[in-house]
Formats: C-alpha cells, sequence, structure tokens
C-alpha cells in the first residue's frame, strides 16, 4: 500500500472527534464519530479510521466484562492497522498497536474468569496532533 498520500492529507473532522472520545473514555461514542469519517473519507485512510474504531470496540467490551468479544474485535483490529506506517495524519499508530496489544495480552493473562480485574489504566489514550505529523 502507498500510504504516503493518505497520510499527509489532514485528519478527516469526525476522525478527530473520534479520538477526543477515545482518549475520555468514550469508546461507543468514538465508534460513531469515526464511523462517519470512515464512510466519508475516500481511498485507503478508511481502514485506518476502521482500525481505530476497532480498538475502541475492543477496549468497551473489556469495560463491560465480554471477553471474547474483545479477543474477536483486537484481532479484526489490528489486521486494519498493521500495514500503516508509525506515524499518519498525526497519530501515533504504531504506539496505539502496540497499547492495543498490551491491553489485549493483560486480558488473555487474566483470562475470562477474571476479566473483571482488568486495570482500566491499561487503556492507553491515542496520542495524535500535529506535532506527531512532523516526527
Amino acid at each position: 500500500m502507498d500510504a504516503s498520500s493518505d497520510c499527509d492529507a489532514p485528519l478527516h473532522p469526525k476522525a478527530a472527534e473520534g479520538l477526543r472520545l477515545f482518549n475520555e473514555g468514550k469508546y461507543f461514542e468514538a465508534h460513531e464519530a469515526l464511523e462517519v469519517a470512515w464512510l466519508e473519507e475516500k481511498g485507503k485512510v478508511r481502514d485506518l479510521y476502521r482500525g481505530i474504531l476497532q480498538v475502541g470496540v475492543a477496549y468497551l467490551h473489556i469495560t463491560r466484562g465480554n471477553y471474547r468479544g474483545a479477543i474477536k474485535v483486537h484481532g479484526r483490529s489490528q489486521r486494519w492497522l498493521k500495514d500503516w506506517p508509525s506515524i499518519c495524519r498525526g497519530i501515533d499508530v504504531e504506539g496505539l498497536r502496540r497499547d492495543a496489544d498490551a491491553a489485549i495480552n493483560e486480558a488473555l493473562r487474566l483470562g475470562e474468569q477474571r476479566l473483571a480485574e482488568f486495570d482500566l489504566a491499561r487503556l492507553k489514550p491515542i496520542r495524535w496532533g500535529e506535532r506527531l505529523g512532523k516526527l
């Protein structure tokens, strides 16, 4: 994929709203905003937005104690995020992949029976902004 042109373009306004909501722990609302960006965008960047919204859904499943849903959706999210550069449209994609993997590994460690013990501080915010695009 030639993501460079997709990554150099500005962030869709609804994607920015979705990232803010994600970082506030409002994963359902973040999903809704990112879905609008995904539907309105053209090109491959749609997959990036889809991957981010899927991470939010996995986190939502963790907060609701849905172990199987979290594991399933995490796998889907990583398929959408795997081919993107470290930074795209000012989003720290590599950090998001790493943080999502760490969260799901903790869920796997706890297992279905102990998911309620998950420390929600492990659900890290997404680093993003214009300064990230300059790295």
